[in-house]
């Protein structure tokens, strides 16, 4: 099966054609299963694939199936074809699993839409894109799978074009990540410039061969790569778009955050780990804006009164923990919590549309409240899912968020353990704010809407069962300390490169205390939601009456969007309206309808001497001849 792998990203591609073209002539229960059929086969193939390659012996893996050459210039050659490792056939299980579930749910979710086939071609076409990205077997062909993931990413984000705030938000995150991906491409240059090739196990087989670790050429290349990486995967400073993405139907809010568009970045580094670990400077980077990026989005995800805002910034957070896992090397244990991540990430995204579809489109917490009662599904799910993002035990996000927070103190520093550990405190805290906000306390409710709130029908609330249980027990194939029970470890291990350092060897104790002190951390945040939002409601207030501009400056994220707006944004569009008005307007067009204008005016006046009398003709002959005559005689 594994060397017809290329119909992993055929079979959605293929919904795509389908229902874009013939969306509107069949029924919507044709458009349905063909939608969600596609990801459905797609998902079954490899898992197919994936049993197959468990039993392929040691020298026979990885397996590259080449399906055709298909660019050949000169000493430069692409081929389409894909790349069967470990990391490979991760990603395409997470990638399709859970784009299968979402496409389910989107099912009820988006019923009543009149752009339904329109929003199932766009799906599929998205989730097409994210598995040529992550099967592709070198750089030429996973840009296809990148840019394409950031098209599909401006039509699902504007979905809604009519709405001035969907067209806008899809234009933002297709520009900043045009510049995320200009940096990518400038890599890839520079790849084929230094070693001749674009194939993924050539170019990581040359440079451990012929660079040393520091090597400036490899240094160059690995930051230009993460310059694309903080743009597909919502990084300082380009992590803008990701807020303004929730404008998009909330499923492409699960599908974007979840399965697909931002985990790119994360991938991409893991899957160059072999030029990374020859780079100290660039892994130095990467880890420290992981960090940064990972308390700055945390803090401002205090504050946010937007549901999905909320669950928006605590993904950009997220994405800073699995680059502050790459930064020290620790590349699997980034892997790990991407996969982890996109069980609970997807429930939570998932949730808040079942609650948005109850409040009949409400996403104001303010206005929610003793919402438990009316979803108990909903609320159970999301309580798994939180539980699991705030690294409890022993659902899934436990397992991966310590071994990030373990691997940041003893590969990394300790500034960087402190700052996970504080992101953590936050993310408990702002997680469980949501959870009290929305179905705890007095209700909010609009009493025009309270009075059909009602949970979501089974054809949503099943993918929430089901994203449940994976948030629960999706950890438990990364188990630390016992030995051979951390299965995802071992398998990941042949497709990720390990740092050159001294291996020191941590007592079971030491490794016990600091998982320990990560639940610690985030029963804490726990306790103090409870105690501000349950037990002494009127304490967020008197916070924030006693630092209001603290307050003020996280509730404006930081004024991060101002600035750009003041240094970036306005002067390009006040210079676009000078070389508009000024120059194309005034030079560009005023020269070529002066020059018209000129010939106008000599036709205007010349056109008086043709009256059409000949003794004129003859008179102006006549003139002409005594000038000439008398110009020759005078010499």
């Amino acid at each position: 099966m594994i060397e017809y792998v290329w119909l992993v990203p055929l079979v959605p591609i293929l919904g795509f054609l389908f229902n874009g073209l013939l969306g509107k002539r069949v029924p919507k229960w044709l458009v349905s299963l063909v939608g969600c059929s596609v990801i459905g086969i797609s998902f079954l193939i490899v898992i197919l694939i994936f049993l197959e390659y468990l039993k392929l012996p040691a020298d026979a893996k990885p397996v590259e199936v080449v399906v055709y050459n298909w660019i050949s210039s000169g000493n430069f050659n692409a081929l389409a074809a894909f790349l069967v490792d470990p990391l490979s056939l991760i990603m395409m299980l997470v990638v399709s699993g859970v784009s299968f579930i979402i496409h389910i749910y989107s099912v009820g979710y988006m019923h009543d839409d009149e752009g339904y086939p329109r929003y199932f071609s766009f799906l599929n076409l998205f989730v097409f894109a994210m598995l040529v990205l992550v099967s592709a077997n070198n750089f030429l062909l996973m840009f296809v799978g990148w840019e394409g993931v950031g098209l599909c990413s401006y039509l699902l984000i504007g979905f809604w074009y009519e709405k001035q705030s969907a067209s806008d938000a899809g234009k933002k995150a297709f520009v900043v990540n045009r510049i995320g991906d200009f940096g990518f491409l400038l890599g890839i240059f520079l790849i084929f410039w230094t070693f001749n090739t674009i194939n993924f196990r050539e170019v990581f087989s040359i440079a451990g061969t012929n660079f040393e670790v520091g090597s400036l050429v490899i240094t160059a290349i690995t930051l230009l790569l993460f310059v694309g990486a903080t743009g597909k995967s919502a990084q300082l400073p380009l992590y803008v778009w990701l807020p303004d993405a929730m404008e998009g139907p909330t499923p492409v809010s699960a599908l974007i955050h979840a399965a697909t568009m931002v985990t790119a970045g994360v991938y991409m580094v893991a899957r160059c780990s072999a030029l990374y670990v020859l780079a100290p400077v660039s892994l130095t980077v990467v880890a420290i804006v992981g960090a940064a990026t990972a308390i700055m989005s945390a803090s401002i995800g205090l504050a946010q009164n937007d549901i999905k805002r909320v669950l928006a910034y605590s993904t950009v957070s997220q994405l800073g923990y699995m680059f502050l896992a790459c930064g020290v090397g620790a590349f699997a244990a980034g892997i790990f919590h991407l996969m982890t991540h996109a069980f609970f990430k997807a429930l939570l995204f998932l949730g808040s549309g079942s609650v948005i579809h109850a409040l009949s489109g409400e996403q104001d917490m303010r206005h929610m409240g003793d919402l438990k009662k009316h979803l108990p599904i909903t609320y159970w799910t999301f309580i798994m899912a939180t539980l699991a993002i705030a690294g409890i035990f022993p659902f899934a996000g436990f397992f991966s968020k310590d071994e990030i927070l373990f691997k940041s103190l003893v590969d990394g520093h300790i500034l960087y353990w402190m700052i996970a550990a504080a992101a953590a405190f936050m993310t408990a805290f702002y997680m469980f704010r949501l959870i009290f906000m929305t179905f705890h306390g007095e209700s909010r409710v609009k009493p025009e809407v309270l009075h059909h709130v009602h949970e979501s029908p089974p054809v949503m609330t099943l993918p929430l069962i089901a994203l449940a249980v994976l948030s629960t027990i999706g950890g438990f194939v990364g188990i630390p300390i016992i030995e051979g029970a951390n299965v995802f470890h071992e398998f990941l291990a042949p497709a990720i490169a390990h740092v050159h350092r001294p291996e020191i060897h941590y007592p079971i104790s030491f490794e016990v205390f600091m998982m320990v002190v990560s639940v610690i951390i985030a029963l804490l945040g726990i306790n103090t939601a409870y105690r501000m939002y349950i037990k002494r409601p009127e304490l967020p207030q008197l916070v924030t009456e006693k630092i209001p501009l603290l307050y003020d400056l996280i509730y404006h994220k930081y004024y991060v969007d101002e600035l750009y707006a003041a240094t970036v944004v306005n002067p390009i569009k006040m210079g676009s309206d000078f070389l508009w008005k000024g120059v194309d307007e005034k030079v560009v067009d005023g020269a070529v309808n002066g020059s018209a204008g000129l010939v106008e005016w000599l036709s205007y006046h010349i056109r008086k001497l043709e009256t059409g009398y000949v003794q004129n003709y003859a008179l102006a002959i006549l003139i002409g001849v005594f000038i000439i005559a008398g110009y020759y005689l005078g010499r």
